[in-house]
């Protein structure tokens, strides 16, 4: 498992910088402020989430259990959730896709106090 989110981290981590440096230089011409705050706020918590991945990885192959495991899984799906629906929000500007958002957020929230747990346990 602690593989597993390496590499989902590595990727996220990857794939956020891409996509931080695709909307610095491209997207700027093309989106309102507005939205590329949007699309800037994706990024900042995809990086973020990305290392929290790393980090749950790491953590695993040290000393795993449950709750280490459900974190790194709900720092990944939040990215996907959180980011994802953010991303969409700013190329599509369809307007509903912000109420997956919150999902997400509630996603790296139940992330974080599962690490939370892990570490007071």
């Amino acid at each position: 498992m602690d593989r597993t989110f390496l590499l989902i981290g590595a990727l996220a981590g990857f794939t956020g910088v891409a996509l931080g440096a695709f909307g610095a230089h491209a997207l700027r011409a093309r989106l309102s402020p507005e939205m590329l705050s949007v699309f800037e706020t994706g990024v900042r918590y995809q990086m973020y989430h990305a290392l929290a991945v790393i980090a749950t990885g790491l953590i695993a192959a040290r000393n795993g259990g449950w709750l280490i495991v459900t974190a790194g899984w709900l720092f990944a799906a939040g990215i996907v959730l959180f980011s994802g629906s953010l991303y969409l929000l700013a190329f599509t500007g369809v307007t509903v896709l912000g109420a997956i958002t919150p999902i997400g957020g509630v996603v790296f929230l139940l992330g974080w106090a599962c690490l939370a747990l892990a570490a007071a346990g």
